[in-house]
């Protein structure tokens, strides 16, 4: 939807009806059709894409999923197995300072890979969190969504995840500052869950 009106003005180019699909069709399906023309399919456009998170630059092969304003990739520090990260690719630090395109797209791409992941992990529920500002327990200054796929069992207490979620956050900012050598998860292990993600999109 968000990527229809980022070409309303070029008709020649993609068709004049792109421009109608955000009036006529269902959001989501003007989504997926968008993303399927511009998503993160890999090609000369994936290859030219930069990605980053923040003060810090992510390498293409950990990201796994992208739209024109989104984009998606593993966790250095996963709480749960699938548990990943949604990010618009403009560098916004907080929620509502994100255009009213970019939360759209923002959520829709939430949706599409939360419900891909959750059947892939073979998960009965999802957890969706945000945390917005430092308060908030945000460490990394760039918005960004937790989805974790989730199954009966996972915590003791099913609440505790936050807990648990906030912990990693720490974690993850002391690693990415201080440029210490992984000890949770290589470039390569991430390289290859990210590549078992994107086969869910092809």
């Amino acid at each position: 939807m968000v990527s229809v009106l980022r070409f309303r003005g070029a008709p020649n180019k993609v068709g004049g009806g792109l421009a109608i699909l955000r009036d006529r069709l269902a959001p989501d399906l003007a989504f997926t059709l968008t993303r399927r023309r511009f998503g993160a399919r890999g090609g000369m456009e994936a290859e030219k894409t930069t990605y980053t998170f923040g003060p810090y630059k992510i390498d293409r092969s950990e990201v796994f999923y992208s739209t024109p304003l989104s984009y998606a990739m593993v966790n250095l520090k996963p709480v749960l197995p699938g548990h990943v990260l949604i990010c618009p690719r403009r560098e916004v630090k907080r929620f509502v300072d994100l255009s009213a395109d970019e939360t759209r797209d923002l959520w829709l791409a939430a949706k599409e890979v939360g419900g891909r992941l959750e059947r892939y992990h073979e998960a009965s529920s999802l957890t969706f969190t945000i945390q917005d500002g430092p308060q908030a327990g945000q460490t990394v200054p760039h918005v960004h969504i937790h989805i974790l796929p989730r199954k009966r069992g996972d915590f003791e207490k099913n609440d505790e995840i936050y807990d648990a979620i906030d912990e990693k956050e720490k974690e993850l900012k002391e690693k990415l500052d201080l440029d210490k050598e992984r000890k949770d998860r290589t470039s390569e292990e991430m390289a290859r869950e990210a590549g078992e993600y994107r086969a869910l999109f092809s």
